[in-house]
């Protein structure tokens, strides 16, 4: 089995489908039976129905299944006698479907080339993108907005108190900056997407984008948690090594992004790479609560031995404040959003997308007011 795509389906949903270059190969060609090997479409619900009839063997293969919804088999191929196949499907109903390959045959291998074009007509418009994402270009570029005139207004303020301005405040505004630009190209992927079905380019500045910001954020957590630059003028070796650690694997957790983003789920490396995105995350959002941590402790310390406790313990609520809030930001945007992508139907997709975005502005918001 094989995934090719998942698409969230209107009631004017339409599938294209061509596939060329067909070959199969192993067993004898006259014996084997081409209805085993084809493409088809599920739901979720679908599977469940599916994997029962498996296990109980009422069907050999899954193209067998009256849940599906089969599209064509490698017979049909075979009986236009021709290397390639293509044809249109409009949607069933509104729902979301996995367009899947199923080769049932061992010892048979396949090799083809498959090209889809999949949409959801809007009157007479093509909209590419799945049911649930087609608001996310105006969510997008509404948060885009949102950081540029937060940027502008930091920027402002830091050339006002530019006396008082430390270096942690410029590397907070080229953070907002990059947010901003990230914000703005992955609007314009998905409005292209949206419209003609491939980003037109902009996937190349939504990557890099999305790499000096990943890097930038966790690099401006770890140093203010440190202190740097406001509490004092450098880091201490295992804050250095905390660096160290974390951009490294932001850029590996950014090259997973790409492949994830690239191949799609029919890569056999797919869910591979998913993984390594998620582990090297959840990695990196532990580290950088370390640093935290240290300067806790440190002014606790502090409060106790000289004579500017008021002051320290000041700072020492500040921290606390920030470290809740950093625990809190990581938990809703890894795993309430996660939820919320889970238990909300395919139409809502943006619901997600939308919370997760809120909570990353209010975290920007907390930190540049705090840290002000």
């Amino acid at each position: 089995l094989i995934a090719l795509e998942m698409f969230g389906y209107t009631r004017t949903g339409v599938l294209e489908i061509f596939v060329e270059d067909v070959e199969w190969k192993g067993l004898e060609a006259s014996n084997v039976p081409l209805t085993y090997i084809g493409f088809f479409q599920a739901t979720e619900d679908d599977w469940i129905q599916i994997s029962r009839e498996l296990e109980e063997k009422s069907i050999e293969c899954v193209l067998q299944s009256s849940s599906i919804r089969a599209l064509f088999t490698f017979a049909t191929i075979q009986d236009k006698k021709t290397n390639k196949y293509n044809d249109t499907y409009v949607s069933p109903g509104a729902n979301r479907y996995t367009l899947m390959f199923a080769n049932c045959l061992a010892g048979v291998s396949v090799s083809m080339s498959v090209k889809t074009k999949i949409y959801n007509m809007e009157g007479k418009t093509k909209d590419y993108l799945s049911e649930g994402q087609t608001q996310l270009p105006a969510l997008y570029f509404s948060f885009f907005w949102i950081y540029f005139i937060l940027a502008g207004v930091w920027i402002y303020v830091c050339v006002k108190q530019k006396s008082t301005a430390h270096r942690i405040h410029i590397l907070m505004g080229v953070l907002v900056v990059l947010k901003a630009l990230y914000m703005f190209s992955d609007a314009e992927e998905k409005f292209y997407i949206k419209k003609t079905g491939t980003p037109h380019g902009w996937d190349v500045p939504f990557y890099a984008f999305s790499f000096l910001k990943g890097v930038m954020l966790f690099a401006v957590i770890v140093l203010i948690g440190t202190g740097w630059s406001f509490l004092k003028p450098y880091l201490q070796g295992k804050e250095k090594k905390v660096l160290m650690v974390v951009i490294p694997l932001q850029v590996i957790a950014n090259i997973a992004s790409v492949v994830i983003g690239e191949a799609g789920l029919s890569d056999k490396n797919w869910i591979t790479w998913t993984q390594l995105f998620l582990l090297v995350d959840v990695v990196c959002c532990c580290a950088v609560l370390f640093p935290i941590v240290w300067s806790i402790k440190h002014l606790r310390e502090a409060a106790r031995t000289d004579g500017k406790a008021a002051k320290n313990l000041v700072k020492l609520t500040l921290f606390r404040q920030y470290y809740v809030v950093v625990v809190a930001y990581i938990y809703f945007t890894r795993i309430v959003v996660f939820a919320l992508q889970t238990v909300t139907s395919y139409h809502y997709t943006w619901v997600s997308e939308l919370a997760r975005e809120t909570a990353t502005l209010a975290f920007y918001i907390f930190t540049g007011y705090k840290f002000r």
